[in-house]
């Protein structure tokens, strides 16, 4: 996300009608539209890899996933974001075609201009989804995976994979993965 709002407030309805033509991409925090800026080679490779990952594992669950251009919205706070890869087991999201409110699993590939927005009020703002069970960070520069799990006392419990682990697991939604298939074709600098 750029840090340079447009420069009028719209109301989200004025918001999602902007977004069905705009050929760029805006995230929406309380009234204020920021451009999203375009994702590198690792970016784009990785959100692929764990998209088509997820798709296999949870197709005919009920369970849907969706990549890059599928905005989530968190009413309480008025913000709709676009999330890199995100899994919805709800069936109240299939009522909304152009976001999703009750998200189980969010994961964010990490840049370098977005990485502090997402560690920071992107994930503060993500916990007021009720449904969110998992928020997961994905390293481009190496091989490192942080998986943010909501516990049963409602707070998040940091599990770190690293290229010392063959695999990685995404609890939420009952999946394993291997950190070769996650990366696979990933070009590090």
């Amino acid at each position: 996300m750029i840090a340079s709002p447009e420069p009028n407030y719209l109301t989200p309805e004025e918001y999602l009608q902007l977004e069905e033509t705009s050929p760029i991409k805006h995230e929406y925090i309380d009234g204020y539209v920021y451009a999203m800026a375009g994702a590198l080679d690792p970016h784009v490779t990785i959100s692929l890899n764990l998209a088509v990952l997820l798709r296999s594992h949870v197709r005919g669950t009920g369970c849907r996933v969706y990549i890059v251009d599928m905005k989530a919205r968190i009413e309480k706070l008025n913000r709709y974001y676009y999330p890199d890869v995100m899994v919805t087991c709800d069936s109240r999201d299939q009522e909304t075609p152009a976001y999703k409110r009750f998200p189980t699993l969010i994961v964010e590939v990490l840049s370098d201009s977005t990485e502090a927005f997402d560690r920071g009020d992107k994930f503060a703002d993500y916990q007021e989804l009720v449904t969110l069970r998992e928020y997961v960070l994905i390293n481009t520069r190496r091989q490192r995976v942080e998986c943010f799990r909501r516990n049963a006392e409602g707070f998040w419990v940091l599990q770190t994979y690293t290229s010392q682990e063959t695999t990685f697991q995404l609890k939420s939604i009952d999946f394993e993965g291997t950190i070769a298939e996650l990366y696979e074709d990933v070009t590090f600098e």
